[in-house]
């Protein structure tokens, strides 16, 4: 089966010229000529496209709104998607990469290198779809229980939502967090401070600056955890980018509920990386949800 591509610019010539080349490496493939035709698109298929490729500046809405409105909808967010662009300042590069596209390719291109992302981003989502899938089966066999985590409104008090930033010469440092009047053995800064390091040691620190996920227990103030680490962009930081890292701690979370966080977790370090605001409190009544909501 075909792999469906949606390609999205502006300029006809360019445009026919893509859906030749793709077609001929036997891509199927649908076009828009603007962000707005596109999520008009995107919203009637009945298969979702396996890779959106998109020019930046477009009438109507241009690239940037599009990634936007396509990262944000829960639907659409795990779509690969590559902005093909005449934009070549390193200040359009880096905020390009920054809004968190998988690949930022500059016209003009080479044909294989385009090519060559397209097949790599689809080889490794389907790779990453195909994993979720043998665990969701696996568990489901195994009968895990995916009754609510929380089934009392004491319980949902307990859930906290913390955000942990990172200092080159600090360390960890407490961000945010939510509940703020929450009580607990031990501070919110030294547990985040210890899911920090703790998770880090896990993966070693370079592996922080990759967007992953990981479900733990905290034995001392029994609890689960689920921790997720991203990161930023930042010209002052060393390596030029900036871990950060957003969890959850509540009595129980089970896996199921784990993925949906992800996803949720994703929408946040989104805004995060465009320099948006987004407030703790209603992503803690999301995540307060998913926990005291059966998964069927």
């Amino acid at each position: 089966m075909k792999s469906l591509l949606l390609v999205v610019e502006d300029n006809p010539d360019v445009l026919y010229n893509l859906k030749l080349t793709l077609e001929f490496t036997n891509y199927e493939v649908i076009t828009a000529e603007n962000g707005l035709d596109a999520l008009d698109i995107l919203s009637k298929l009945k298969n979702l496209p396996n890779l959106i490729v998109s020019d930046i500046m477009m009438p109507k809405m241009n690239g940037y709104d599009f990634f936007k409105a396509v990262s944000e909808n829960p639907l659409w967010s795990t779509i690969p998607f590559i902005f093909l662009t005449a934009r070549t300042s390193p200040k359009d590069i880096r905020f390009g990469k920054m809004l968190g596209v998988d690949d930022y390719i500059i016209k003009p291109f080479k044909e294989e290198d385009l090519l060559a992302s397209i097949a790599g981003k689809i080889t490794r989502n389907r790779k990453s779809k195909s994993i979720n899938d043998k665990i969701t089966e696996l568990f489901t066999s195994l009968k895990i229980e995916t009754t609510p985590s929380i089934a009392e409104e004491e319980e949902k008090r307990s859930v906290i939502l913390i955000q942990m930033g990172w200092d080159d010469k600090l360390g960890p440092q407490l961000e945010s967090f939510y509940p703020s009047e929450i009580q607990l053995p031990t501070s919110i800064e030294t547990i985040g401070y210890q899911l920090f390091n703790g998770v880090a040691s896990i993966y070693g620190q370079d592996k922080i600056y990759e967007a992953q996920g990981i479900l733990l227990t905290i034995e001392n103030i029994k609890s689960q955890g689920f921790i997720f680490f991203d990161s930023i962009k930042d010209d002052d930081a060393r390596g030029r980018q900036r871990p950060i890292m957003l969890g959850v701690i509540a009595p129980r979370i089970n896996y199921f509920e784990s993925l949906r966080i992800k996803e949720v977790f994703q929408e946040v370090t989104s805004k995060i990386k465009q320099e948006l605001d987004w407030e703790i409190r209603s992503y803690w009544e999301k995540i307060s949800e998913i926990l005291s909501t059966p998964v069927v």
